[in-house]
């Protein structure tokens, strides 16, 4: 039986859309798809129809911007085979893309099959993740997650973006200068610049309305108080309204989400989503510019990028974590394909370890996952001083990055090699599910492995695994 002819794709609206909303020429956008600036004006006018390379160039640049495709339609099956037929982690040579469009056209039930296979195994991928996350926490025990993880992984399964907050922040429109005036006017606030005896950076007696502020600290640390305290006032029953319909198991986690939640809301307060989000292209993500321009610290701006969630106007995916002395991870969001272990330490090969040693300068690192995703990671180690000898400052580290298809948007990529076979650093999440057998800094065998051990034959580890 002859194959239907493939349905003719015109979607000129979406592809124009796409590229208005990111903020790129047609120059740039032909030039990531691989086509021609004439070709792209054509589609984009409906001249001419999306063909499956085009299709399948457009998911494989703009993942999340592209993911609004139906699944049931030609367009999104195509897409997601593609996908899946070209996933380095089952252990396969990838299809070629025209024996992808002949599997959609000819095939369409077992196209739909092989999406729906790779939607199982990378389920499974991610218990594993969070089965060795949860074995890391608690020393091999397993158990019921404590508060602190409620809230931390409450946030990572909201994509790291609570719209209504975020809306209602950019709504006020309080000036950062002005937040004192804002909390006298409004709330009857006194704001003092007061040490305490337990060193609290911020102390609120709701009785006095006082607000009281650690003098010692940053003008950049002082503002994002002031925020806190003034979203907790103004936004109170968003902040409620959020926390009653968050899955949370005990008091403790529910006081722990309102305080995340109240700085998400002060950093969307000093960073408003849409002028930030503006910015963040137009100076491709320059940290220093932006906390410049913004009046906030390098790690509230790193952190602010990793909320740039909004459906129908994200920012460029990227992930945002903070790494202490010890390698512990204290902060971490991913809206790229990388992840981090939720409990313990990343890759010891990934930069933001010598970032942790070096204070004040940016180190960048091309790295390439065991998935054959590259990305381009920048971390800069951070000191926060303290007021007092007796009390040592914090030390740590914030990393961010992106995928290398969007580099042209990450100024920190420009000195990279970001095609060399051999520029890359091979990084893992975990050394329990790292596939990696060439690694000489593994810390210990993967979970599942089998352990090849010959007492006669030395190799970096004690051990090989198959």
């Amino acid at each position: 039986m002859t194959a239907p002819p493939p349905r003719r794709i015109f979607a000129g609206h979406r592809v124009r859309q796409l590229r208005e909303r990111l903020g790129l020429s047609q120059r740039t956008l032909a030039k990531r798809l691989g086509i021609s600036v004439s070709y792209l004006s054509q589609i984009e006018n409906d001249g001419r129809p999306i063909t499956a390379a085009v299709l399948i160039a457009l998911a494989n640049a703009f993942p999340s911007e592209w993911g609004t495709v139906d699944a049931e339609e030609d367009t999104g099956l195509l897409v997601r085979t593609a996908d899946a037929a070209s996933d380095p982690t089952v252990g396969a040579e990838p299809m070629p893309e025209d024996a992808v469009r002949r599997a959609c056209a000819q095939q369409p039930l077992l196209a739909r099959r092989l999406v729906a296979l790779h939607d199982a195994y990378r389920r499974t991928q991610d218990q594993l993740a969070m089965f060795d996350d949860r074995f890391a926490s608690s020393g091999g025990e397993g158990g019921a997650p404590l508060p602190w993880e409620e809230a931390r992984d409450w946030f990572h399964a909201e994509g790291n973006y609570v719209d209504a907050l975020d809306r209602g922040a950019e709504a006020l429109s309080v000036h950062a200068d002005t937040l004192i005036e804002r909390l006298g006017d409004a709330h009857g606030v006194r704001v003092v610049a007061q040490e305490s005896a337990d060193h609290a950076q911020r102390r609120f007696d709701p009785q006095s309305r006082t607000l009281a502020v650690d003098p010692s600290l940053a003008p950049e640390s002082r503002r994002f108080l002031l925020a806190h305290q003034l979203v907790r006032l103004e936004l109170a029953d968003r902040i409620e309204a959020v926390i009653d319909a968050a899955p949370l198991r005990s008091p403790e986690a529910r006081k722990l989400l309102s305080v995340g939640l109240a700085n998400y809301a002060a950093g969307a307060l000093l960073m408003p989503y849409a002028a930030f989000r503006a910015a963040a292209r137009e100076v491709r993500h320059d940290i220093d510019r932006l906390r410049q321009r913004f009046g906030t610290s390098f790690e509230q701006t790193c952190h602010r990028l990793s909320t740039l969630q909004r459906p129908g106007a994200q920012g460029v995916p990227v992930f945002f974590c903070r790494v202490d002395m010890a390698g512990n991870i204290t902060k971490r969001h991913s809206a790229t394909r990388m992840q981090f272990a939720r409990y313990g330490g990343a890759c010891p090969l990934w930069i933001v370890h010598e970032a942790v040693a070096i204070p004040d300068r940016i180190l960048v690192q091309l790295a390439e996952t065991p998935d054959g995703v590259r990305y381009v990671s920048m971390a800069k180690g951070l000191v926060k001083p303290t007021a007092s000898y007796l009390r040592p400052a914090r030390r740590y580290a914030v990393a961010l990055g992106c995928e290398v298809e969007q580099a042209g948007d990450f100024i920190y990529a420009d000195q990279l090699e970001l095609g060399g076979a051999h520029s890359a650093t091979p990084i893992g999440v975990s050394c329990r599910i790292c596939p990696r057998d060439n690694c000489d800094q593994r810390a210990f065998p993967p979970a599942g492995r089998r352990l090849e051990v010959d007492p006669d034959r030395r190799l970096t580890v004690p051990y090989s695994f198959r």
